[in-house]
């Protein structure tokens, strides 16, 4: 039975209680322990039932209780406090870090499929939504012009529970919008905004919410609405869900449907950060809205694009990037090229490493890549993997040339911290360890906090994430109908004095949850010395479709029920964002073992360090740039082995020296006062040298130094002046293109000798023939270096060579280039495209070599 009408209907704040609606309905509150303190003061039962939701806390309060609170002096000092906190960060207007060097009108759109925000927005998967929230919260701290895009999904990604085997069971509940911190967006005559994208052939709408991240807004595009045909209505029910009709759905309304939405704001961005491939066709939207209102061609328009995009890959295997069959992208843009100006065989070779195999699968990885001036992985190790994985899109360059380097992920510190580990920072470090964290100053003062201090703050964590664990684990068995003795025996488990191990996170193969218990037999041996007690507690999820990474969860369940693991070992089901908080609060010891080199990055780490635990890793992801000696520890030396299964016992045996010769004796051996010195040593350590580093601000930083600024100035270079740069430089593209294959690298001579002495200056000449083109057209590189026994370059430089004349139909070209290394030396001359306007010299992707 549907209503007939339907109202909204909001308690009755008493006037002097108008704050906490206030407070309620911007997730400021969600990284302000003042804030949060507030809410739980309304009601601290209800605020854990409604999962830290401020609006449902004050939509399901008692009109008797908000009575009390209204008359509560203590109450409303404490709420005026926050509110006027809050009023103040959010007036703040200037970006301090940028110190006036921004061009003006800078605009960044952020586009992404998720975002891990808070415990009661399910909008997130795993790392690459909870990165996303971390860089909209530190973009507000930073006050940087920023707004995001994405979808709002009305089931979110699946709860998980276990079955009585340890098989991993899915289960979908309803985010109630008109129940969360976000508000539906209207019109100026108050109906709902809307806008428009055509699934093949038909009109599919979506409404607009908007979440307030601080002073960042975060717009959500919502597809479940009557108007839409129930299969359209599908959209946007789950996060990653369906098969992949769905998912090109998702993404057209994501990137097509999200550019659509920022005109509909009248938002004008000159920066667009793509979060990941899902939102690629954001770049075909905005070439067809220039062509349409600024009257561009599609040459034009496409460079004012790729001038002004940044993408993020975050994936480094193949099967993680999106692929679409050639059919599937047929259907839906067999009609929207005709609008683009350019054919649906053209656009298909924007998605292809080979744009001539036309059996060759679209990939959004490489339609973003192709149509962005600025790409970049997520650690300096994935940047190198992703230039290896990418080589065929720059076909003409070696690896190191391939334009993607690396931003590495942070994590926003305020978010993640213990209100025990908050206070030790706010006595000792100051107010810089929230307001700068990346200030390598501010850390430094770690050596002030006394070490009996951090002590007990670290032991009274992994006391509250044992009694957190214990409820939990009561609460999961209860559903399942345990007994009275396995739930007795929950209430038990753990022991919170013992030197405690987390593996917390994607259930993915490649991440390898059990190589920990590759020799149970030894395993049992450094679990089950009662000396020295080690437990550990595993948590993730697997993706429903992914039955091998289900598989590993019910191999680790397994060895919860063995009697040499027994309340040493646990599984903990359903993790998200308030478990993870718990989990790298309390962790002694945060375990992560990839097979190297799969780790993107790998940010829950940088959350347990920040709370004081220690990294346990292969050198992989981030850890493969932020270990040193005496800070955390490091699985073997950074090998990549050919065959997984020698690689699997191999770093397995390591695993397990590290442990029984390293950390277990460290963090036991303590002195007269019970203090393990020389683990507070390497805490600290840690601390100071990994934390001003891998936070947040350090990375939304270096986006906008790197990619943010030069994006905007060459956007706003090529549209000054009716878009005579874009003209401009469209035209030149095209003539790039239509002449190149007569450019030729016909010789490169030096007039220096074969043996020469270090510091010489060797002279270089090369003729090039440039048929059509002219020297103004290229840029001629000599590109030397020295060189591998196997005469490859060990490493490479460049250095322009200028034009002196031309001759019988060749250009010579001549320079100097410094021999600045001992060894052999070698050398060689490229042309490559070049124009003042152009983001780079390898955006058209071509080259000629000597």
């Amino acid at each position: 039975m549907r209503p007939s009408l339907t109202f909204q209907i909001k308690p009755d704040l008493p006037e002097s209680l108008a704050p906490l609606a206030e407070i309620a309905a911007n997730l400021w509150f969600s990284w302000h322990a003042g804030a949060i303190d507030l809410m739980q003061r309304v009601d601290h039962h209800l605020w854990r039932e409604v999962n830290h939701n401020p609006v449902a806390l004050l939509n399901q309060i008692s009109q008797e209780r908000l009575e009390t609170l209204a008359e509560d002096s203590g109450f409303l000092a404490q709420m005026d406090r926050v509110v006027e906190t809050m009023r103040a960060y959010l007036g703040a207007t200037k970006c301090a870090f940028l110190n006036g060097r921004a061009p003006e009108g800078l605009k960044i759109a952020y586009f992404s499929a998720e975002y891990g925000l808070t415990d009661c927005l399910s909008l997130y998967s795993g790392g690459l939504g909870v990165l996303s929230g971390d860089h909209l919260k530190s973009a507000s701290d930073l006050n940087l012009p920023l707004v995001a895009v994405g979808l709002a999904y009305g089931q979110g990604y699946f709860n998980q529970y276990l079955n009585a085997d340890g098989w991993q069971q899915e289960e979908y509940h309803p985010n109630d919008f008109y129940n969360l911190p976000m508000s539906l967006m209207t019109t100026d005559d108050g109906n709902e905004l809307r806008i428009s994208v055509d699934i093949e052939g038909r009109p599919l709408q979506a409404r607009v919410w908007r979440i307030s991240v601080g002073r960042v807004p975060l717009y959500l595009m919502d597809a479940n609405i009557e108007d839409n045909p129930p299969e359209l209505r599908s959209i946007t029910f789950q996060l990653y869900g369906g098969d992949r009709e769905m998912r090109i759905r998702q993404e057209i309304l994501l990137g097509i449907g999200g550019v659509r939405l920022l005109k509909a704001l009248n938002i004008e961005p000159n920066v667009f950060h793509m979060n990941e491939g899902h939102s690629a066709f954001a770049s075909l939207e905005r070439i067809r809205q220039l062509r349409q209102e600024k009257g561009l061609n599609f040459n034009e328009a496409r460079e004012v694009v790729r001038a002004s995009n940044c993408f993020t890959t975050h994936t480094p295997v193949p099967a993680g990037n999106d692929y679409f069959d050639p059919d599937l992208v047929r259907r839906h843009f067999s009609s929207y090229v005709a609008d683009l100006g350019i054919s649906l065989p053209v656009l298909m070779a924007y998605g292809r490493v080979d744009p001539r195999n036309d059996s060759e699968q679209f990939c959004m990885t490489v339609l973003a890549m192709r149509l962005s001036d600025f790409a970049n992985g997520v650690s300096r190790l994935h940047g190198r993997v992703s230039r290896q994985m990418w080589q065929g899109v720059w076909p003409h360059f070696p690896e190191e040339d391939i334009p993607v380097g690396h931003v590495t992920n942070g994590v926003h510190i305020p978010s993640w911290i213990s209100s025990d580990m908050a206070y030790l920072y706010y006595r000792y470090l100051g107010p810089g360890w929230h307001e700068d964290p990346d200030s390598q100053t501010v850390w430094k003062a770690i050596e002030e906090m006394p070490d009996a201090e951090l002590w007990r703050a670290r032991e009274r964590r992994r006391g509250q994430m044992v009694a957190f664990l214990r409820n939990t684990m009561v609460e999961q068995l209860s559903r399942r109908g345990a007994s009275a003795e396995e739930l007795r025996r929950a209430g038990e488990a753990l022991n919170p004095e013992a030197l405690t191990i987390v593996f917390a996170r994607r259930f993915a193969t490649y991440k390898r949850a059990v190589l920990i218990a590759q020799d149970q037999e030894r395993l049992a041996k450094i679990l089950g010395n009662p000396q020295q007690p080690v437990q550990i507690i595993f948590a993730g999820k697997a993706h429903p479709k992914d039955n091998e990474g289900k598989e590993f969860i019910r191999r680790v369940v397994a060895l919860t029920h063995d009697k040499r693991f027994r309340d040493k070992i646990v599984f903990i089901e359903d993790y998200d964002i308030n478990t993870a908080r718990y989990l790298v609060q309390g962790a002694d010891i945060w375990l992560n073992t990839p097979r190297r080199p799969m780790e993107a990055c790998g940010t829950s780490g940088m959350k347990a360090v920040a709370n004081g635990g220690l990294h346990l890793s292969i050198l992989d992801g981030w850890w493969d740039e932020g270990f040193q000696p005496g800070l955390g520890w490091a699985i073997g030396r950074g090998e990549e082995h050919s065959g997984e299964y020698p690689q699997d016992e191999v770093e397995a045996r390591a695993l397990y020296r590290l442990l029984e010769d390293e950390v277990v004796p460290l963090f036991y051996r303590r002195d007269a006062y019970g203090l393990p010195r020389g683990w507070i040593s390497y805490v600290k350590n840690s601390l100071r040298n990994l934390c001003p580093v891998f936070n947040s601000h350090r990375m939304v930083e270096d986006y906008a130094e790197n990619a943010y600024l030069s994006a905007s100035r060459r956007f706003l270079n090529l549209v000054a002046d009716e878009f005579s740069g874009a003209k401009g430089l469209g035209d030149w593209s095209q003539r790039i293109m239509e002449n190149w294959s007569q450019v030729q690298v016909v010789s490169a001579e030096s007039a220096a000798p074969h043996s020469a002495i270090w510091g010489q200056e060797l002279p270089i000449s090369a003729m090039v023939r440039l048929g059509d083109l002219k020297p103004e057209d290229v840029a001629v590189d000599a590109y030397y270096g020295r060189l591998r026994p196997d005469g490859e370059f060990a490493e490479r430089l460049t250095h322009t060579l200028e034009p002196v004349g031309q001759n019988d139909g060749m250009w010579r070209f001549e320079g100097k280039v410094l021999a600045q290394s001992t060894g052999r030396l070698g050398l060689a001359v490229r042309v490559v495209p070049n124009h003042p306007l152009a983001g780079s010299k390898y955006s058209l992707g071509l080259a000629a070599w000597s």
